[in-house]
């Protein structure tokens, strides 16, 4: 009887005391790769190493960050001469023919007045007119690009019976090169040191401003 007396006792007092709370398992979290932490820290190690060598101006090998865009290099405006010239080469080809004043077919007067009055200069389309137009050019040493330049007839080489444009001079070589409306070519180019022309230089103008 003593014994089960005991055994209630203690029944009773564990159902008086409630429920027993367990206490919970610990969460245990993953372990990171080893090999993983060490790649992480040699790249943040590097980061800070590169900063500290810009920081210090020792860092060749970084590149200097462009803030803004190149300016692109400014192409150099085109002189009045070089636009005369190159609109006198654009009919390079074309056909001569006595009296004509272009633009299909031109004669020597003619093609150097049409080629000028494109800009804005009027020329009497005949070149003994011409070399009493503009301003004289008394040497080589002042001739210029663009200049007109006239020479001698085939039967009278001291009365002026062709022009042309000034293309380049040779200095060195003491002569120049002309675009011009050639009997033969049609509208070419050619040197003041051709056996044709070279004995019938007569002078120049210059009709363009210095």
């Amino acid at each position: 009887m003593r014994k089960a007396s005991i055994i209630g006792i203690l029944l009773l007092a564990v159902l008086s005391c409630g429920t027993v709370r367990q206490k919970p398992a610990p969460v245990q979290l993953p372990l990171e790769d080893p090999a993983e932490i060490a790649r992480s820290q040699a790249r943040a190690q590097a980061v800070l190493d590169s900063l500290d060598r810009i920081e210090k101006g020792r860092d060749t090998s970084t590149a200097p960050v462009q803030t803004q865009p190149a300016e692109a290099p400014t192409k150099k405006a085109e002189s009045l001469e070089d636009q005369v010239i190159a609109y006198a080469r654009s009919f390079t080809g074309t056909p001569y023919k006595l009296g004509a004043t272009g633009p299909k077919q031109f004669d020597c007067s003619g093609f150097t007045s049409y080629v000028f009055k494109h800009f804005g200069y009027a020329l009497t389309a005949y070149s003994q007119a011409q070399f009493r137009e503009g301003r004289e050019v008394s040497s080589f040493a002042d001739l210029k690009k663009g200049d007109l330049v006239f020479f001698g007839k085939r039967g009278s080489v001291r009365t002026i019976g062709h022009v042309g444009i000034i293309v380049s001079i040779e200095e060195e070589k003491g002569s120049f090169t002309f675009i011009h409306a050639s009997v033969s070519k049609g509208v070419t180019e050619e040197s003041s040191s051709s056996g044709y022309f070279l004995m019938r230089y007569m002078g120049a103008r210059r009709i363009l401003p210095d």
